[in-house]
């Protein structure tokens, strides 16, 4: 089974740092030398398995994202801990990008919280396709039904507002170790699966797999005259020997005719392997193009997108930024902060600025044009880092919308950019690209290129 990369966050003292230490113990994944050096008047503090930096020990609260792996017989499992105060919002997001599963923490005693609600919108934003609840510290509250119940109601309203369904609610305390690993006999009233059967069962299926198929180019490999392979990371989708794919931005079709790797050639290829892949025609391609089929990503040099900002310095309108996107990087410029999110209220409110884990809708320009996915469709073409050009600090983290309004290629404009990478490419016509019997010619040849 494939293994699960799941994040556990929540408020200050929600009790994640214990929660993943009850883990890593019941699941024997913590060697006795570790339980040893988190003794505490003969104690084991089980948070300080997690917390590793000297100012979250002295602090009490989590500061960076604390990876741990370990395993059960039934599947490998990479965690995080991400930080519940506001101030390392944008830590929670580095951390929560890539995973396939979060745990939400709610004291049973505090119940839903400001953070709560933000740790539940971000979540969804970034489209971590599944949810938990757990329900902590439930030891405090004499192990109630009806304290669970109310806090699943108010939070489950929550979360259908963002779009989330089928999260899963389940009633835990992780210092007394009731419903993590095994089953707890305080609370016969719940008959759900313990929380890590339910890790152990979810379905962590690559949805990319399905997606169509995009493979941003990261290298072109000439290791002699014989072969010229375009190397990458697959993003989504699925290739194989023969399949038609085109690379943009010239916008050319052609067929794959290898998928080479180390280890020999494949009869196929998936999100997210890295490959080269060799093509039927010579096709001016370099680094940040992309190769793909299926429905066409969208093009365009400017987009809205939703970002959370990162720096400690606010965005600036006039300010020079990059964009990395995929396997390019280019010069950007955020035109227009659109709103700022209320993540509370779940409201937008105007803003001109954003300032540190502050989360808003821009409108973003770049000096070339993008080929993506909306976010909500695809998670790697439909996400960016944005990056200072003067510190190149990392500014904020972004997933596009789509194409701003009057920005998208349209048809016109795409031919004449086939027909521009046409003349550059094809010298042999000796013809200006302002010629009209050259647009003419060119036109007939691209016939099989533009539909």
């Amino acid at each position: 089974m494939q293994a699960l990369k799941f994040i556990t966050c929540g408020s200050v003292d929600d009790g994640k740092s214990t929660l993943i230490g009850r883990l890593l113990v019941d699941t024997q994944a913590v060697l006795q030398d570790q339980l040893a050096g988190v003794q505490r008047q003969g104690q084991t503090d089980l948070a300080l398995l997690t917390d590793g930096l000297s100012a979250e020990r002295e602090q009490g609260i989590t500061i960076d994202v604390a990876y741990r792996y370990f395993a059960t017989p039934k599947r490998k499992f990479i965690l995080a801990d991400t930080p519940g105060h506001e101030q390392y919002t944008r830590n929670m997001a580095t951390g929560a990008s890539t995973a396939d599963l979060v745990i939400i923490l709610l004291d049973a005693h505090r119940g839903m919280t400001v953070q709560s609600r933000r740790h539940g919108y971000i979540s969804a934003l970034l489209g971590i396709p599944h949810f938990v609840i757990a329900v902590n510290k439930m030891d405090l509250v004499q192990y109630d039904q009806e304290v669970f119940k109310r806090i699943q109601t108010e939070y489950k309203a929550y979360l259908e507002k963002l779009g989330v369904k089928n999260a899963y609610f389940i009633p835990i305390s992780a210092l007394k170790g009731d419903n993590v690993v095994e089953s707890s006999t305080h609370m016969p009233w719940f008959h759900g699966s313990s929380l890590l059967d339910h890790l152990e069962a979810v379905d962590t299926q690559n949805r990319l797999v399905y997606a169509p198929f995009r493979m941003a180019v990261q290298r072109v490999s000439r290791p002699d005259q014989n072969f010229r392979g375009f190397a990458g990371q697959i993003g989504s989708g699925v290739v194989k020997p023969g399949d038609r794919v085109r690379a943009l931005p010239s916008g050319r079709w052609t067929k794959v005719t290898r998928i080479a790797t180390f280890d020999g050639d494949l009869q196929e290829a998936h999100a997210p392997m890295s490959v080269t892949l060799t093509l039927a025609d010579e096709i001016d391609i370099s680094r940040g193009d992309m190769i793909a089929s299926g429905d066409e990503p969208q093009i365009a040099k400017a987009y809205e997108a939703t970002i959370v900002w990162f720096d400690g310095h606010p965005l600036d309108t006039t300010h020079d930024y990059l964009v990395k996107h995929t396997s390019q990087t280019v010069p950007a410029r955020v035109e227009k902060v659109k709103h700022l999110v209320n993540v509370a209220k779940l409201e937008t409110e105007p803003a001109s600025s954003l300032a540190m884990n502050e989360i808003g809708v821009v409108r973003i320009a770049t000096s070339r044009p993008l080929f993506f996915d909306p976010y909500t469709e695809n998670r790697i073409t439909g996400s960016f880092v944005l990056i200072d050009r003067k510190t190149n600090a990392t500014a904020g983290a972004g997933m596009i919308l789509g194409a701003a309004e009057g920005s998208a290629e349209s048809g016109q404009d795409r031919l004449a950019r086939l027909v521009r990478h046409a003349v550059a490419e094809d010298a042999r016509l000796n013809l200006p690209a302002d010629d009209t019997q050259a647009i003419e010619i060119l036109r007939n040849l691209l016939k099989g290129v533009v539909k």
